[in-house]
């Protein structure tokens, strides 16, 4: 964790369903990369987000679920520790998962900045899960809500089975491809930035940092 005063401001939010037969200590080895990074000794330590209002890093072990609400201070080197995470948690993670991330400029001041500065906020979207094909899934279903949401302002639910089955093919069009140049051999990886509904930087202004 740097010592200067970090850049930003920086949230990660999402819930991940676990396998049954993870326990604490596995998970509190998987999140090393964030708490760590947080320069807490353990899970517990490191749980407590910056904020008080935010609940944090919780296991709840009866659902099996890993529930993340929780900032931390950092810089850009943060990222590295986001892409650990994902590594780690797709061992773990019972089916696919998004996980949002927000970093938020904390040196920028929307009333005292120049009108024709911008803030450094990015937001991205990350997802993990046990195969190539639970992350692409949950990719899928993202895109399909966020299109039928904008389509249905201006056509019915019915007229729109045409456009999800088109997107259907795409994601079927990557698997194969995936498949056909043998990457599904290798460790899946969490995918952020603009590959993903969501990712890349917002538009039509400044990001809240979330509160949920």
């Amino acid at each position: 964790m740097p010592s200067y005063n970090p850049p930003f401001e920086i949230h990660v939010h999402g819930q991940v369903l676990l396998r049954a037969d993870v326990g604490f200590d596995q998970l509190q080895e998987a999140l090393k990369p964030l708490w760590g990074y947080a320069g807490a000794k353990s899970l517990v330590d490191g749980a407590e987000s910056a904020y008080e209002e935010e609940p944090g890093i919780l296991f709840e072990p009866k659902d099996h679920m890993l529930q993340m609400c929780w900032t931390v201070r950092g810089d850009d080197d943060f990222r590295q520790s986001l892409d650990d995470m994902c590594m780690n948690l797709n061992e773990l993670a019972d089916q696919g998962a998004a996980i949002e991330v927000t970093f938020y400029d904390a040196e920028f001041d929307d009333e005292e900045q120049d009108r024709s500065a911008e803030s450094r906020d990015d937001f991205m979207m990350l997802f993990v899960g046990p195969t190539p094909a639970a992350i692409m899934q949950v990719q899928r279903d993202m895109l399909v809500q966020d299109v039928v949401s904008t389509m249905e302002r201006h056509f019915d639910a019915g007229e729109l089975v045409g456009v999800v089955g088109e997107i259907d093919k795409l994601f079927s069009q990557r698997f194969d491809a995936l498949v056909d140049s043998l990457e599904i051999g290798k460790p899946p990886r969490g995918t952020g930035g603009t590959g993903g509904p969501g990712g890349g930087h917002g538009g039509g202004g400044r990001r809240p940092r979330h509160l949920h």
